[in-house]
């Protein structure tokens, strides 16, 4: 059995926070093969979601933990999050669940079985179920294009919101990951892919959000530009006398 923190990163989120808290602890209690945790990275809301949070977490002592991080940006959640974590897996997926929760188990358990160090969903494998409009699929798949051709990143989808890692990998990988918003993802994925680690990727169900707060063509701007950084100043190597490495 391995210990795993599902971090949910959240800013401005107290209308949906509850209820979908709720929903994935009702999912893990039906799956005992793991020992779960959610933590919730409370990401410099505005609201009341840290109230929110810290209720949760007294309501649910052991299963849920909140974590108050006071500056913006999705790369700066995760990174506090997973790199303080003492789980032997820490996993995160979005707010709003548009990724399928059944999926979680083929997320983490080639972790946990030393199978895979960094796991993500995919919206755009053959194998996925995605609904969502024409305008994100289009930036999407021309994203990702991009990142295979110019980037040389061997994946279909690096942008989904459902991911996991490995601690030691973890403890290896982010701190080399120096984008703090949205390109964290991507740029994890292309240091890990580097650097020798094994990726799995998990086709998905996935419904699109229609509240999303995610500004689809800023984003998409922001990554082209975290490409091109990567592109200059080249992907950072792991220091395999400082860690493990992949295994």
């Amino acid at each position: 059995m391995a210990s795993v923190d599902i971090v949910i990163p959240v800013y401005n989120e107290e209308h949906v926070l509850a209820d979908s808290i709720a929903r994935v602890l009702a999912f893990l209690s039906v799956h005992p093969e793991h020992q779960w945790r959610i933590v919730v990275a409370n990401n410099a809301s505005t609201d009341r979601t840290l109230d929110v949070a810290r209720r949760l977490e007294a309501e649910h002592p052991g299963q849920v933990a909140a974590l108050h991080i006071p500056v913006k940006g999705r790369g700066i959640a995760l990174r506090v999050a997973w790199l303080t974590s003492p789980a032997d897996v820490c996993a995160y997926m979005d707010v709003d669940l548009s990724t399928d929760l059944a999926h979680l188990p083929a997320l983490i358990d080639p972790l946990a079985n030393n199978e895979a160090d960094v796991s993500y969903g995919t919206r755009l494998h053959r194998l996925s179920q995605t609904h969502r409009g024409f305008k994100r699929e289009f930036i999407s798949r021309t994203y990702v294009t991009i990142l295979n051709v110019l980037g040389g990143l061997h994946v279909s989808d690096a942008q989904c919101g459902f991911k996991a890692i490995r601690r030691d990998a973890a403890h290896a990988l982010v701190p080399l990951v120096k984008d703090t918003r949205w390109f964290f993802d991507s740029e994890l994925l292309l240091i890990a892919q580097q650097n020798g680690y094994r990726l799995r990727e998990v086709p998905v169900r996935w419904e699109e959000d229609t509240d999303t707060r995610v500004h689809i063509i800023s984003t998409a701007t922001e990554d082209l530009r975290g490409l091109w950084r990567l592109r200059v100043g080249g992907i950072p190597k792991v220091q395999r006398e400082a860690t493990s490495g992949p295994r």
